[in-house]
């Protein structure tokens, strides 16, 4: 980062801390608090310079609503289902069934009386990240359809998914635990029985730690294969998110205070946060992608995505990360078929973690994707859908000559599939 930018880093971090410890001022901070948190939504959870904007907002809007119209990205449906968490929070999932084969030669009435009931399908479950939602794996759904049975799921007050009912109705704090119960929730309701694979993007990937930490016995007997994305273990309070030092120590000092200001603020906020949304997409980008080249109509996508989840949900979710470590829950999948990816420029949950992660599990596949950042799984669909598929491949989930293609595209020079 250049010392403009790093100067710019202190301002704004200064300018954000004074806002919230002057209740009189909130209107005047709203536009720049409100672009904080647009980078906090992009997963950085760290304040950076706003970037000069070299297009005019009525040109950008537009270009903002032919990129919505137009874009199929996020379209992808399922059959809607509701699991219910143990605080009583419904958490929306949705399935994409394959219809059994039993062949042309078995008769109905052959297969009544001698045939055995056909074992349950493996069921490939799919868990998104902070400030995304279940659309985040849309590459990878359109491949797998028609392939392989799979489960998208909205993580508490993200997404289709209620609001956390513990968090807005008793106060208590979201954990990367009640997550974990969460997903044990969802896969009680969509796939109660027969062989499981589990899919984890960044907090996705925590999430299918918590489990195995509180459900090991689960991992044991029904989980085939995992996949860890873009994720960590552990130490997340260690990262600087590609700031100077000096930057990174400020943000880490005013940024909890900040965060229980705003939460208690978040109508106003959020009007802020709308009025200065052409502000901060340009940092959005920055901690979402690597390339240049990103295809507009994806970097939209997962704008849209993040401009999606509410202000006090980002708020409510940061300590979390802070907290987490579930380095000792990673034991649990050590005999299984394990994928570890992550984008070598990933400044959110840095590729290190990664090779950390695999250095506990010896057997699975590290991959290191160049190029690419946190949301590598729609910068370069190509490779991910791929490794999926070979680990699907793997643990038997699908046929070895069964085509898993339609990757799409993210950047202009990904590989079609």
């Amino acid at each position: 980062m250049s010392e403009s930018s790093a100067e710019g880093v202190a301002g704004a971090v200064a300018a954000v801390s004074a806002a919230g410890e002057a209740a009189g001022s909130w209107r005047r901070a709203t536009g720049l608090a409100g672009a904080a948190i647009g980078v906090l939504a992009a997963g950085a959870a760290a304040g950076v310079a706003i970037e000069r904007m070299t297009v005019g907002r009525g040109i950008r809007r537009k270009a903002q609503l032919a990129l919505d119209s137009a874009g199929p990205y996020g379209t992808l449906r399922g059959t809607p289902g509701k699991a219910m968490a143990d605080d009583g929070t419904e958490l929306y999932f949705e399935v994409d069934d394959i219809e059994p084969d039993p062949g042309p030669s078995v008769s109905p009435r052959r297969r009544r009386l001698f045939g055995r009931k056909a074992p349950a399908p493996v069921t490939v479950v799919f868990c998104h990240g902070y400030c995304l939602a279940q659309d985040s794996w849309h590459f990878q759904r359109a491949a797998l359809r028609g392939v392989v049975r799979t489960v998208h799921w909205d993580q508490r007050s993200h997404g289709r998914s209620g609001r956390g009912v513990a968090q807005t109705r008793d106060g208590v704090p979201v954990t990367i635990d009640q997550l974990g119960r969460d997903l044990k929730a969802v896969l009680d309701a969509a796939a109660p029985e027969g062989p499981i694979v589990l899919v984890g993007h960044s907090m996705g990937g925590m999430t299918v730690m918590a489990l195995a930490a509180q459900f090991p016995e689960l991992i044991r007997d029904r989980v085939v294969a995992t996949a860890f994305v873009g994720t960590s273990s552990g130490r997340l309070g260690e990262v600087n998110f590609g700031l100077p030092l000096a930057g990174v120590n400020a943000v880490r000092r005013v940024l909890p205070g900040v965060l229980k200001a705003l939460g208690q603020q978040a109508e106003l906020v959020e009007k802020g946060r709308r009025a200065t949304a052409e502000l901060f997409a340009g940092v959005i980008k920055r901690y979402s992608f690597a390339g240049r080249d990103i295809d507009p109509a994806v970097a939209r996508f997962a704008e849209r995505m993040i401009e999606a989840t509410p202000i006090d949900v980002v708020a409510e979710f940061y300590p979390a990360f802070t907290d987490h470590d579930k380095t000792e829950a990673l034991a649990a999948f050590r005999d299984i078929p394990v994928l570890v990816l992550a984008g070598v420029r990933d400044l959110v949950t840095p590729s290190e973690h990664s090779e950390a992660i695999a250095d506990l599990l010896p057997d699975g596949e590290l991959v290191l994707v160049p190029d690419a950042g946190h949301l590598v799984m729609l910068e370069h669909p190509e490779v991910v859908t791929d490794r999926l598929a070979d680990l699907l491949t793997r643990a038997g989930a699908v046929p070895a000559g069964a085509t898993v293609a339609g990757y799409g595209r993210g950047s202009s020079t990904a590989q079609p599939g």
